[in-house]
């Protein structure tokens, strides 16, 4: 497996690893809604028998997904995350989640975009759904790599079981959060990355946002747990994780009160029996049309390390 060793894309650390393995199996199928890579480029001149340009047709690019998993093919398809998840959800939820209670099928999403790394794009391209909705989607794994790294480890999980997934990766560049994954992190879907009297609990590119608050913070006060993916996750060995901590933080770059990961993270506390404070971080059901960066547009709603930081030292108080 080549593993990234350097802050590249997501997006690209995941196709290179894809461009590989299609060397070494015919079975694979990519397909993408009109969107490329410099990456995309090379397996589509090598490949041009297993790789279809679909056009703006998202709904398509699903039912070609599903005609080829039917014939037998891995197949992953590509587009921007807040397009391949909400403008042709029914799609996913005939064509994949109900096909897949019946047989087996390996349909792998690739949304790239999540939150809000396509941050000058504006609204129309910022993806704070999709947790909330591909959530009520039965047979359906999510996972929500943090970094390079993560991405390309899940990959055999990609190829090895036929289900749906659906990977949501980050549009930016970002740093690795560490060289390789610890063994069994990948298996039961998180990562502790900081111990602490207090918990935060992220996924995707907020798990670097909550290492930027814990480092803001007195030593040992806040910990980090990246949570890899939210289904399948192993959930005894998650509240085991959480069950020491005096509160539990919730991060992520996703509307609150919807049904993402502070729904996800209530749930699992209330099935454990841990009556723990929980706070739930991340953004407020509004659509942001102010200009600029991520780190602006995270400063004007609350998202800013300083101003999660602040949050955690009144909850320590």
């Amino acid at each position: 497996m080549t593993v990234p060793t350097m802050a590249v894309a997501m997006r690209d650390a995941f196709i290179r690893e894809i461009h590989t393995r299609m060397m070494e199996r015919s079975d694979i199928f990519f397909l993408s809604a009109d969107f490329g890579s410099p990456r995309l480029d090379a397996l589509r001149l090598e490949f041009p028998d297993r790789f279809v340009n679909v056009g703006i047709a998202e709904q398509n690019l699903i039912n070609l997904s599903l005609g080829l998993a039917l014939e037998g093919f891995c197949v992953f398809a590509y587009a921007i995350a807040p397009f391949i998840t909400m403008r042709c959800f029914e799609q996913i939820r005939v064509d994949l989640a109900i096909h897949a209670q019946i047989r087996a099928i390996n349909v792998n999403l690739i949304g790239v975009g999540a939150g809000m790394s396509y941050d000058v794009s504006g609204p129309t391209h910022h993806c704070l759904e999709d947790l909330s909705i591909m959530r009520t989607l039965p047979h359906l794994e999510i996972h929500s790599p943090s970094d390079a790294v993560a991405a390309v480890a899940m990959l055999d999980g990609a190829l090895g079981r036929p289900v749906p997934k659906y990977f949501r990766l980050d549009g930016k560049a970002l740093p690795n959060l560490a060289a390789s994954l610890a063994p069994g992190d990948l298996a039961r879907g998180f990562r502790i990355l900081r111990e602490g009297r207090m918990l935060m609990l992220a996924t995707g590119f907020m798990a670097h946002r909550a290492l930027a608050v814990a480092a803001l913070l007195p030593a040992g006060l806040l910990g980090v747990i990246d949570l890899l993916s939210l289904r399948p996750v192993d959930e005894a060995a998650l509240a085991e994780a959480l069950a020491p901590a005096e509160a539990v933080f919730t991060l992520e770059e996703a509307f609150l009160g919807a049904g993402g990961l502070d729904a996800f993270t209530a749930g699992l506390l209330r099935g454990a029996g841990l009556d723990r404070p929980l706070q739930c971080c991340g953004v407020e059901q509004r659509y942001r049309f102010e200009l600029g960066g991520r780190e602006i547009l995270h400063e004007a709603i609350g998202l800013s390390a300083a101003a999660l930081a602040a949050r955690v030292l009144a909850a320590a108080r």
